[in-house]
């Protein structure tokens, strides 16, 4: 990468600018997390500083450029185009934030500006908002690579006719002042017709137009972007009054000079575009080869075909497992290989599956007829069609409420809603987020039922499988501890003959997806019992299910590992292109 940077350069003084280094470094900068926006974000610190590119003695100083702006608005001022500025105040030596280059100024923003000032929302808000008409510039349409206008608004003319103070013309800076977008800042195209903006955006019009490009790199700058984190008013929602956005100091290079920061800031940018999309392409084609190779291990059908899959896959784990992305996807293999009995051998002399059935409906008709539990309907049988793949000698397909205690937890109200149910507090309450967060057994909850809220909820026993049918579908976790839960989990308490869960929780991992399609497309996803009752779950002897559990974990545990080294390296690399970028600057 550095040939195509120098390649470009007429002489070596640009290496001396752009510091040697870190060009040499470029790439390596690049691959570290994040690197190509701190990429970004060092060439625009390179750029206000004076540091990008070469100063030129024979440039006309900045101090003659800010005397031609000063008289070319007193000029505006003058012919009643404008209105007259307040004075600014000196700038002190301990505003500056950094030292500039000789031939270079600082400036508050206001002198280079003939105009500073938000737009407005006209009287009726949307209401207002017509198919076809002026464009109303919003802030979702700012962009700091320009105007995105596939969502713009649109007002009538007559509308527009009474906004003349938030009109926008051609090559008028945008900056957004308030929201999450805070700080964005676009340069309206020099063949753009008119619009207005609203209340939430400033518009910016440098007193001579040569100044936008360079303005526009120094305001969407780390410089300008940490003063408006630092400035910024409002309690509960961002914002940055107009009148501290024109005492922003601005560094200011001979105009000269500007046109060649501008340059070289655009070539990088484009060169940061091809890294970018190199990385994007990249990790698309990983993911694809890392779904191809480890589909041929769910794919093969005996225990032989997945030693040779494995073996011809293992070669390449140093490519295919070089990021946490493709190690999630190795754990899911382990888990389908888990549960197709492909993960451990199958030991002839464990009693089948078949057996393990029949105790558990022995060991249920016993609870059934002792008033423990009450009899669930009769199941459809599974019809060949219905199974998604073959099993081994030994397992049989089964569904939750053959297996064990199958329904939805009773609990649907909140401590707001009646606070008798929560005290005094004695009995804990999980919710969904707390089975979403839990990975592999629930240990947190942030409620307690009193025993009012018991009365009308069920306390579940430690090990129960919770299953979520609403918001995060399908996501599982065991009880770490007595508690109840909400209509919207599901528990599973395995039959006393399966021992616990563990296995049906390794299962649920792998049958995610599979269930997610049933959700309907709305905001608030969801299943019912029933789709979940009626899921096929491969069951395997009840000794070679412990076999399969142990080695999940320790699979798993190796995944955890590989992680934490991915993580220590990918740490490594960024404080190596943090130490590059830091001496760069």
């Amino acid at each position: 990468m550095s040939a195509v940077l120098t390649a470009q350069e007429p002489s070596a003084k640009y290496l001396v600018n752009l510091q040697q280094p870190l060009v040499r470094h470029f790439d390596l900068i690049a691959q570290a997390p994040g690197g190509v926006a701190r990429l970004r974000e060092l060439i625009l610190t390179l750029a206000v500083q004076g540091k990008l590119v070469p100063q030129e003695p024979s440039d006309e100083p900045a101090s003659e450029l800010l005397k031609k702006i000063r008289t070319e608005k007193d000029r505006l001022i003058a012919e009643g185009k404008i209105k007259r500025d307040k004075p600014l105040a000196e700038i002190a030596d301990e505003e500056k934030p950094f030292e500039l280059p000789a031939g270079w100024e600082w400036v508050r923003l206001n002198a280079l500006l003939q105009k500073i000032g938000a737009g407005s929302t006209p009287l009726g808000g949307r209401e207002v908002y017509v198919s076809s008409g002026v464009k109303f510039l919003r802030s979702q349409n700012v962009w700091d690579d320009g105007l995105r206008l596939a969502s713009v608004a649109y007002i009538k003319p007559e509308t527009h006719a009474k906004m003349s103070g938030t009109v926008v013309v051609a090559n008028d800076l945008l900056f957004n002042i308030t929201g999450a977008s805070i700080g964005r800042c676009a340069v309206v195209p020099g063949d753009f017709d008119e619009a207005n903006v609203s209340q939430h955006v400033t518009i910016l019009r440098a007193v001579i137009p040569a100044l936008n490009a360079f303005l526009h790199k120094v305001l969407v700058s780390r410089h300008v972007q940490q003063t408006v984190m630092d400035v910024q008013v409002g309690v509960s929602r961002e914002g940055l009054s107009i009148a501290k956005l024109g005492q922003f100091l601005i560094p200011v290079p001979p105009l000269a000079e500007q046109s060649r920061i501008v340059t070289r800031v655009e070539e990088l940018m484009q060169l940061c575009d091809a890294l970018e999309a190199s990385g994007q392409l990249e990790a698309k084609q990983h993911g694809q080869l890392a779904s191809t190779l480890l589909g041929t291990l769910t794919q093969s059908e005996t225990p032989e075909a997945l030693a040779d899959n494995w073996q011809r896959i293992a070669t390449h784990f140093d490519v295919l497992l070089d990021r946490p992305e493709a190690v999630d996807a190795l754990e899911q293999t382990i888990l389908q290989l888990a549960v197709r009995g492909l993960l451990v051998p199958q030991d002839p002399t464990d009693e089948p599956a078949s057996v393990l059935l029949q105790k558990i409906r022995t060991e249920k008709n016993h609870l059934i007829a002792h008033g423990k539990i009450k009899r669930d309907k009769p199941l459809p049988l599974i019809t060949d069609e219905e199974k998604p793949f073959e099993l081994p000698q030994g397992w049989e397909w089964a569904r939750f409420p053959e297996l064990g205690e199958f329904g939805r937890g009773k609990s649907k109200h909140r401590p707001r809603n009646d606070p008798a149910l929560f005290n005094p507090p004695i009995y804990p309450v999980v919710q969904t987020g707390e089975v979403a967060r839990a990975k592999g057994v629930i240990q947190a909850y942030h409620s307690k039922y009193s025993e009012i809220g018991l009365a009308q909820s069920r306390l579940w026993p430690e090990g129960t499988l919770c299953i979520t049918i609403a918001a995060n579908i399908a996501d599982a976790a065991l009880l770490g501890f007595d508690a109840c839960f909400p209509d919207s989990v599901v528990g599973f308490v395995p039959a006393q003959t399966l021992g616990n869960a563990k296995y049906f929780l390794a299962f649920m991992e792998t049958a995610r997806n599979e269930l997610i399609k049933f959700a309907p497309a709305t905001a608030q996803k969801n299943i019912n019992l029933e789709i979940l009752g009626a899921l096929l779950i491969p069951v395997p002897p009840l000794a070679e299910m412990s076999r399969i559990v142990t080695r999940v974990n320790e699979l798993r545990s190796h995944c955890a590992d590989l992680r934490q080294r991915l993580a220590a390296l990918q740490s490594g690399q960024k404080q190596l292109a943090t130490a590059l970028i830091e001496n760069a600057t």
